[in-house]
């Protein structure tokens, strides 16, 4: 699968959760944040497909992956998160 599309599919995964995607510019990475009642997942416009791509799944596998369709559960395991090495959310313990 083409990284453009990978990224569309991640994108359209962070909507149907409910998330907001901003790209910005800045020193920084990206995450997962909340500000004020909205849920905002910000990336940093400048890093490469990839990197975006990494930024999104990394966010997506902090909000649960077992929720998700199966071609979004690949696209995370293939950036490197799986269900093994999920850390708890603080409300979670």
């Amino acid at each position: 699968m083409r990284k453009g599309k990978k990224l569309e599919i991640l994108e359209d995964a962070v909507r149907e959760k409910g998330y907001k995607l901003r790209y910005e510019k800045g020193n920084f990475i990206g995450g997962d944040c909340r500000l004020k009642e909205d849920n905002i997942i910000v990336v940093n416009r400048f890093l490469p497909v990839e990197g975006k791509i990494y930024t999104i799944a990394n966010a997506l596998h902090k909000l649960k992956t077992d929720e998700y369709p199966p071609e979004v559960n690949k696209i995370i395991e293939e950036s490197g998160f799986t269900a093994d090495n999920q850390l708890p959310l603080i409300g979670d313990e």
